[in-house]
């Protein structure tokens, strides 16, 4: 990465900051070109937000301790994990935001591209490399991908954002078969590749364009979606600008078309082959001296035991997740609303600064987890990380909310911290209600799209009069295969307690969670909605 060459554009982001903050420019304008340094002013105008761009959610020691850094220097009072498994940093001052920004690039961070007309954050299975039971270690190829994604921003002009994702088993925690573009991994080390998918307005699961693809191809593909994106997308209107809407101008054509761009990349005679000793060296990763064995299919993976091993000491609990490596362990922390107290993200790093190879990953439902800990050092973060979700429904997910978004319509994270707090006093059994998904507009930004219950911002007449409501969606599912909620209808947001309660009774009363109670009685669910819609 050329340092001083992205730190020249952003004297240009500094120059226009200080003349938003001056009021020489309307928000409108500023968004249009802040956004493409992973910054907009946030609802009010009168402070700004920071993207920080994180590829794979991968938060290594030095990160962590410049993010904690400036947590001190600038006092900053609100940090938010993101879906895309950034980490926003908000409510800063125009000396914050330009000096931030800039610092960042010494420790590998660029927010150039966070927001606006580029491709955004490459999103990778928030355990690879670490994961027990997955296909492959699929990070070395994400990384290979971010890097090349990145050189793209002063080169193409986009339609709108380019959103590509990777993912190391059918968990499919990122949603790779409906982004833009998506590489699932495949057990014979190879991987299936989606396009044109997404959440928002129009969702559609992405096209199967291609399957059994060598993963030292990937970069081919990439370069083929952003040739077709930019022959097909549309230029003129900004609500059908996203590759998805591409399945609606080609039809059934979608496939041929895009098989049409990858050709002519591979005709180009440009190599851009991975070269097989990145992929054995395992991305980069913290791991020193990590090889290769064949991964039960003749295919050489990335191992990452070669380094770190345990100790002889163990751990057990709801929030511990062992690794595939012997002797290590994961820890889950999930902050409610996908917002620590930074002066927590202070106390981790206090806590893991010495240890070996410890580091942190953002998972795209808000939660983090610190990989490679052993059974001592995890029992010492599970401590250290007390004040998260008590349980699934405290898990839920939410964007951070009209009372920061400039396009939010409602406070997703104070519905959010009203139902965790009006579920503590009903003390439902665990698992009794669901972990839920909510979204402040149709962006999707909280993916109520996925969620078993989702939520997305809205308004309801009463008396004529518009009142904060929330339209209501039910049966999302992750995973592969995924499905998309159904819309139900919309619920005032002064009663979605109510409703979320009345649901609690019902699963409670029949013994079992919710999961199992809604697949033996998909329509009591909605028969429980009904009166609130």
């Amino acid at each position: 990465m050329n340092i001083e060459n992205w730190k020249k554009d952003y004297e240009e982001f500094e120059k226009v900051t200080r003349d938003f903050y001056d009021g020489k420019i309307s928000v409108p304008e500023y968004k249009g070109f802040s956004g493409g340094f992973g910054s907009y002013a946030q609802r009010g105008g009168k402070a700004s937000m920071l993207r920080l761009r994180l590829p794979g959610g991968r938060v290594t020691k030095d990160k962590l301790k410049f993010i904690t850094d400036s947590i001190r220097r600038y006092h900053i009072d609100k940090v938010h994990f993101t879906t895309c498994q950034t980490i926003q940093l908000h409510n800063l001052n125009a000396d914050a935001v330009c000096s931030i920004a800039v610092e960042a690039l010494e420790h590998g961070i660029v927010t150039r591209g966070g927001g606006g007309d580029f491709p955004r954050n490459v999103m990778v299975s928030p355990l690879s490399g670490v994961e027990q039971g997955e296909y492959f270690d699929v990070s070395p190829y994400a990384e290979a991908a971010a890097e090349y994604l990145m050189t793209l921003i002063k080169t193409v002009k986009l339609p709108r954002k380019l959103k590509v994702a990777f993912s190391n088993s059918p968990a499919n925690r990122t949603h790779a078969t409906f982004r833009d573009l998506g590489f699932v991994a495949r057990e014979d080390g190879t991987f299936d590749v989606y396009s044109a998918g997404g959440l928002g307005n129009n969702a559609k699961m992405g096209v199967l364009v291609a399957e059994g693809v060598e993963g030292s191809k990937i970069l081919y593909y990439i370069r083929a979606m952003v040739n077709l994106f930019t022959t097909y997308g549309n230029y003129e209107n900004r609500a059908k600008a996203r590759t998805r809407y591409m399945q609606d101008v080609l039809g059934e054509k979608y496939t041929e078309e895009f098989r049409k761009k990858l050709d002519a990349v591979f005709a180009s005679g440009v190599d851009m082959d991975i070269p097989e000793e990145r992929i054995t060296k395992a991305g980069g990763h913290d791991l020193a001296s990590a090889g290769t064995e064949a991964d039960g299919t003749g295919v050489a993976a990335a191992v990452q035991s070669a380094g770190k091993t345990g100790d002889g000491s163990t751990v057990e609990g709801s929030r511990i997740i062992p690794q595939k490596q012997d002797g290590l362990y994961a820890v889950e922390y999930h902050p409610i609303g996908g917002c620590p107290a930074p002066e927590k993200l202070i106390e981790i790093y206090d806590a893991i600064k010495d240890m070996e190879q410890v580091e942190l990953r953002v998972a795209p439902d808000e939660t983090v987890y610190i990989i490679n800990c052993t059974g001592t050092e995890a029992e010492k973060l599970l401590a250290v990380t007390d004040d998260g979700a008590a349980n699934l429904f405290e898990t839920s997910v939410a964007c951070i909310g009209s009372s920061i978004c400039q396009v939010g319509v409602r406070d997703s994270q104070k519905l959010l911290a009203a139902l965790v707090a009006a579920a503590r006093e009903w003390n439902f059994p665990e698992g009794t209600l669901p972990r839920i998904h909510i979204s402040g507009c149709p962006s999707s930004c909280g993916t109520h799209q996925i969620g078993r219950i989702g939520f997305r911002g809205g308004m309801k007449k009463v008396d004529g009069k518009p009142v904060s409501a929330f339209v209501l969606y039910v049966n999302g599912k992750e995973g592969e295969p995924a499905q998309f909620g159904e819309q139900l209808g919309t619920i005032l947001e002064e009663e979605i307690p109510a409703f979320m309660k009345a649901l609690g009774e019902k699963v409670s009363a029949s013994g079992k969670d919710f999961e199992t109670w809604y697949a033996e009685n998909p329509e009591q669910l909605r028969e429980i909605a009904a009166p609130y819609l």
